[in-house]
């Protein structure tokens, strides 16, 4: 009976150890298998960080190879802006905006297609992708280069009071008290006019030509332009309109989307090359008498 007795505490003590070990076996195992999955999930975090990193660093910007693509450049326009950008008198757009787009658009190796647009919304238009840029005389502002990259800046300009020829009362901003003075709408010719003060009203247009045709029939008594623009109205009809006086200088850019980081580049490479090699100044000339271009980095 001991010996029976014994036997099975042997046979005991051998079945303990053997489930011990197998116990141990499986749990090196699942350590093994948990460390594995570890290292696996840490690999792929790894990896997945530094094809992150890689995308950030060369970023999503495909604005330039999108133009490209498309074998066109769309650019948002005031089609009323003489002269900058015009119809003539075959309703065909002209104008020193449109020459320089369409030899920039060239050596870029696309077609430039200029797309009319309502300029008190320019910029959402922009934004909300309805064309590439703007490049229609824009005036650079620290309020709009929040919402929109400048290029350098390619011409140099003023605001200006415009009266009619023959009206000599009108020769300072004092003198605009009480007065009924035009200007367009959503432009930075609004912003000027909207700081001076005592005026009797101030009548906002879509198009400076209309504000051009309030003046010419005495609905108002002077408008606040952009001063090529004024300019080019009086060398139309001299005996009609005449500057009074500036009432604040403005760089005129090229603007985009903030991410087209990778077509601005291009587009500035290019101005640079056309300003180095009398582009410009050939253009200018055609359309100013001399040349009055630029290409000058503006801060905000």
């Amino acid at each position: 009976m001991k010996k029976i007795v014994s036997l099975i505490l042997v046979l005991f003590l051998i079945a303990s150890v053997l489930a011990g070990c197998s116990q141990k076996a499986a749990d090196t195992s699942g350590a093994s298998t948990s460390n594995e999955a570890a290292q696996n999930d840490q690999s792929q975090i790894a990896q997945s960080g530094s094809s992150e990193n890689a995308t950030g660093s060369s970023g999503s910007d495909d604005s330039l190879e999108r133009v490209k693509q498309a074998g066109k450049i769309t650019i948002g326009i005031d089609d009323a802006f003489p002269p900058l950008e015009f119809r003539d008198e075959k309703n065909q757009l002209v104008g020193y905006d449109i020459d320089l787009s369409r030899e920039a658009a060239k050596r870029l190796g696309v077609e430039a297609e200029w797309i009319p647009t309502d300029w008190n919304g320019v910029i959402l238009a922009l934004n909300s992708k309805k064309f590439d840029i703007i490049w229609s005389g824009m005036s650079m502002t620290a309020e709009r280069a929040k919402q929109v990259d400048f290029s350098p800046a390619y011409l140099n300009e003023a605001q200006v009071v415009v009266v009619k020829a023959k009206d000599d009362s009108i020769k300072t901003q004092e003198d605009l008290k009480g007065k009924i003075v035009g200007t367009q709408l959503g432009s930075t010719s609004e912003e000027a006019a909207n700081k001076i003060e005592g005026l009797k009203e101030l009548k906002k247009y879509s198009k400076f030509t209309e504000a051009f045709l309030d003046l010419a029939n005495d609905r108002t008594q002077a408008i606040v332009v952009d001063e090529l623009v004024g300019r080019y109205y009086m060398t139309k009809r001299p005996n009609e309109f005449k500057v009074a006086f500036p009432l604040v200088k403005e760089p005129i850019g090229i603007a985009f989307r903030k991410e087209d980081k990778a077509l601005r580049e291009a587009l500035v490479k290019v101005l640079e090359e056309m300003k180095q090699d009398g582009t410009m100044a050939k253009i200018s000339k055609e359309w100013f008498g001399e040349d009055i271009s630029t290409l000058e980095d503006v801060k905000f």
